[in-house]
């Protein structure tokens, strides 16, 4: 791996044989796995640049034997990584050489649905589509709507704080999920947030929604569901450059108009999802604009008719508006599966996930094809137009000598830049071990540590998901600057942790 990692503890690793089977009491029967060959599949996540065989994987399937595989490991200090459906494009699963792997994939009941107070209970395993598939018999879903819907879960989108095409509109995960069971690596279970409106007290709910498996384990989720809209149609609007493409997303938002989702591709995104999916987009542009509207009838056919008018002033050479719900679905069919089709063009390609004020799209475009040319490496871009969330596809071959170091310092320079001009690391990705050892370009160490403090009220040995999201895990004591004199803590009398 070329990404440095937490030494694994050879003293635990020594212990394996020990720890498998106390596992192996805890969860019976196919509930551990611990051969190399079977645990082959839990080597990595959506991150296939970066993979490591866990200690050991457990499979639990119910809030105790979770509370109880966290006791243990705690008592023992043995390092834990949760993981969902492995979906995370940060390396936040990356599994640890002497730590337990955590699936949570047997977690996938929908246990409860509350049409009138618009809810849902389900458990983390559950994929994000499921909850959709749940509730659209009675004219509901469930808004945050990433590309891989169909396979991640739940759990993982809150680990996260996952997005998707319709965030623009109804917001993140973070918008939509309302309580949650979790349990801590002590092995207690507590109760965040609920079926009700924002309760009194810290926003603890805030805190571990796209906390990355760092603070808990989620054994349960309550997510706002929403009844569909009376009218939805999706315009496909096609530019003869990028620049002007992001000149009319600017333009749009600055007329006050909130569209229910506006995607962006580039030509070479946009013609290898027109070979894999058949959309019908149009191929002799430099990039094509996806905007949805939706609403009552009225206001939909208004605010089509100015979101027209806005793009031909920004020199639109193509405009088409979906004329069916099956047209409109097969739009975004395209946007949802370009990261599948750009693998049809390139053996291997690297992900990005950074975020920009929406005024500087038109320039980080432009940058980002000069560093294109300055690596050597194309770029397909992808993103989320709207809210200024960039997925740039850095094209590869792993098996050519260098060019997985070029892509990596390519992502590196776009994540950069997007800190430069005043956006984030990270839209909806996670930080992860990707990002990791790029925070500091956005936090001083000052925030990090005081960060890293957040994460040692919850687990002060470190033993949750070690060696992600912090470029320098420092010990809570050191955080603490605890001073110890003649063998007493200073204040006595005051309560700690």
């Amino acid at each position: 791996m070329s990404v440095p990692m937490p030494p694994c503890d050879q003293a635990v690793v020594a212990r394996r044989d020990e720890i498998v089977a106390a596992l192996r009491r805890i969860v019976p029967g196919e509930g551990v796995i611990s051969t190399t060959r079977e645990m082959r599949p839990y080597e990595s996540d959506g991150l296939t640049a970066y993979r490591q065989l866990p200690l050991v994987v457990v499979l639990p399937s119910t809030t105790e034997q979770v509370s109880q595989v966290l006791r243990y490991c705690f008592e023992n200090d043995v390092k834990v990584v949760p993981r969902g459906a492995g979906t995370s494009l940060s390396g936040g699963a990356l599994p640890l050489g002497d730590g337990v792997l955590l699936g949570m994939g047997k977690f996938s009941k929908v246990r409860s649905i509350d049409f009138a107070d618009r809810l849902a209970v389900v458990e983390p395993g559950v994929t994000n589509l499921a909850v959709t598939k749940a509730v659209e018999h009675a004219g509901f879903y469930y808004a945050p709507d990433p590309s891989s819907q169909i396979a991640c879960t739940i759990g993982g989108n809150i680990a996260e704080n996952s997005g998707g095409v319709h965030s623009l509109k109804y917001g993140l995960t973070t918008n939509n999920v309302l309580g949650c069971e979790m349990v801590l690596i002590t092995g207690e279970v507590i109760r965040l947030g609920g079926g009700h409106l924002d309760a009194g007290g810290y926003d603890l709910l805030g805190v571990v929604t796209g906390s990355e498996g760092l603070l808990g384990v989620i054994t349960e989720v309550t997510v706002r569901i929403l009844q569909k809209p009376e009218t939805a149609r999706a315009m496909l609007v096609g530019f003869g450059s990028n620049e002007a493409a992001g000149e009319c997303v600017g333009r749009i938002i600055g007329a006050g108009i909130i569209p229910g989702g506006m995607e962006l591709m580039d030509r070479l995104a946009t013609e290898a999802v027109e070979q894999f999916v058949h959309a019908g987009y149009p191929l002799d542009v430099e990039s094509i604009l996806i905007v949805e509207l939706d609403g009552p009838r009225v206001e939909c056919d208004h605010l089509i008719e100015t979101v027209s008018a806005i793009a031909r002033d920004c020199g639109a050479q193509t405009l088409r508006v979906s004329t069916s719900e099956e047209e409109r679905l097969l739009f975004w069919a395209g946007r949802k599966a370009a990261f599948g089709a750009v693998g049809r063009i390139s053996p291997d390609y690297y992900c990005m996930d950074g975020t920009i004020p929406r005024a500087q799209l038109p320039y980080v475009l432009q940058r980002t094809r000069e560093l294109s040319a300055k690596y050597g490496l194309r770029c397909a871009n992808v993103f989320h137009a709207g809210d200024g969330n960039l997925h740039p596809l850095i094209l590869y071959d792993a098996n050519k000598p260098d060019e997985l170091a070029r892509a990596e310092a390519f992502g590196a320079d776009i994540l950069c830049l997007c800190v430069e001009v005043g956006g984030v690391l990270t839209g909806e990705h996670g930080v992860g071990v990707e990002k990791r050892d790029l925070m500091p370009r956005m936090f001083s160490e000052i925030d990090l540590n005081q960060q890293q403090r957040l994460k040692c009220a919850f687990d002060h040995k470190g033993l949750l998901n070690p060696g992600k999201v912090f470029p320098v895990l420092h010990a809570c004591a050191e955080l603490g600057r605890m001073h110890v004199s003649a063998g007493k803590l200073p204040f006595p009398d005051i309560p700690r942790f």
